[in-house]
């Protein structure tokens, strides 16, 4: 059977449909690479934003056009009917059961095409409790990406006014650190050079222990001197001196992400962010210190409410000050179960939207002037796609870039020394 894997939203979801694809392969069956082959589709979806829905919305009704289409992730939850109803050949699992995903390629072992769509409903509606974890999608070998990925953490013990996914995903809950070091070193062993940790909030991994830093404490020693290691994303709360000082090894990899939502203190306050801007500019300040020129980009929310002009100047201050290599910018979207579902002091759309407008375009420029300023400077980089002759590679700092130079005899995944030769150009370097 072909199985086409689709994924919207964050890494820990890339993650999760990769040990789903993985699972497939593992039976015997062929994960595809465009959704016209297949006969089964999953759709792993996220509710981050209203626009996030209604992607998930569009692709399900294209998908379930062209196979069975099963459902799951955090849009699943209590939409099950909305989405069932996208097409006749849909089905959803909570995302309360998405781990049983795992199971589903031995479920479907003796399925036909003409039984799939019943067998997979069967599955969607087992009233069976099987014991599963947040921590079963581990795969060391990948169907979609040339890097790894490792899910290390789960969930989020925050209350952000805006956010739904702590709704959706639940209490933070953290791999034990030697199961984490044990499926890197599967992985290392697989021939990957480099491993995204992930999580819905990473640096929420062990809070209440040694955190992110105690991990990679004892996670670095493990690895050889080839493996990589890149942060999928930092929240600034539980960023520390320990995780910071870790960071200066030279396998981490110099890109970081920031949810700073605002970095105006009293729109911070106003949706329940633990932190004040002036703790934002010591981690930028900081991670300058233990990498040269590192790739930092961070999220922006605008027209959070109580954010007046004064407040959106202050967080566009804050992204110019600290040059910012790319800015992510979400127009505030109301979520269902949020504290501000129904905030009275909401920004108006327009003004809103025009605010997104001015941080894209200081967004745009940054990433041009990052880009540039790597022009003559040597980096190292990990092969991602070879196609018609051309080769493309992600950069440690998360620049992609085209490389002149390669021979067949290099391959999707390689790690490899660089020289930038433009903003997006560079030459392998010998």
């Amino acid at each position: 059977m072909n199985v086409y894997v689709y994924t919207l939203g964050c890494r820990v979801n890339q993650c999760e449909s990769e040990a789903v694809a993985h699972a497939f392969i593992e039976k015997g069956h062929t994960v595809v690479k465009t959704y016209e082959e297949a006969d089964l589709i999953f759709v792993n979806t996220c509710t981050v934003t209203a626009k996030a829905e209604q992607k998930a919305r569009r692709m399900i009704r294209l998908f379930s056009n062209v196979a069975v289409t099963i459902v799951s992730g955090c849009y699943a939850i209590g939409n099950a009917e909305t989405l069932e109803k996208l097409g006749s050949r849909v089905a959803v699992l909570p995302l309360s059961r998405k781990a049983e995903l795992l199971r589903l390629p031995e479920v479907l072992e003796n399925s036909t095409l003409e039984s799939l769509l019943s067998d997979i409903r069967a599955f969607c509606s087992e009233k069976k409790d099987y014991s599963t974890s947040v921590f079963d999608f581990s795969a060391a070998d990948f169907a979609y990406h040339s890097r790894s990925f490792l899910k290390i953490q789960d969930g989020c013990d925050n209350s952000c006014g805006y956010c739904r996914v702590h709704v959706a995903r639940g209490p933070s809950r953290s791999l034990e650190v030697d199961e984490v070091v044990r499926r890197a070193l599967e992985i290392e062993k697989h021939g990957y050079h480099e491993i995204v940790l992930t999580g819905v909030n990473l640096t929420m991994y062990d809070h209440n222990g040694k955190g992110l830093g105690g991990l990679l404490e004892k996670l670095l020693p493990a690895l050889g001197q080839d493996m990589r290691i890149r942060l999928s994303s930092m929240e600034p709360d539980h960023v520390d001196d320990r995780l910071l000082d870790q960071i200066a090894d030279f396998r981490m990899q110099s890109h970081f992400h920031i949810p700073v939502q605002s970095a105006s203190d009293k729109v911070l306050k106003r949706v329940g962010r633990t932190y004040e801007s002036s703790f934002l500019d010591y981690i930028v300040k900081r991670l300058r210190e233990v990498k040269e020129d590192p790739f930092l980009g961070c999220d922006i929310i605008t027209g959070l409410p109580a954010e007046g002009d004064e407040e959106f100047e202050e967080t566009k201050a804050f992204l110019e000050r600290n040059d910012f290599s790319a800015v992510h910018v979400f127009p505030f979207s109301p979520r269902p179960d949020t504290a501000l579902f129904n905030a009275k002091d909401k920004v108006p759309e327009s003004v809103r939207d025009q605010r997104a407008a001015v941080l894209r375009s200081l967004s745009e420029s940054s990433k041009t002037r990052y880009a540039t300023r790597q022009i003559g400077r040597s980096l190292e980089a990990i092969i991602e796609e070879k196609t018609r002759g051309r080769c493309f590679a992600t950069t440690g700092n998360y620049l992609r870039v085209e490389v002149n130079g390669l021979n067949d005899s290099f391959r999707c995944g390689d790690l490899i020394n660089v020289k930038m030769t433009g903003p997006n150009k560079a030459e392998l370097e010998r």
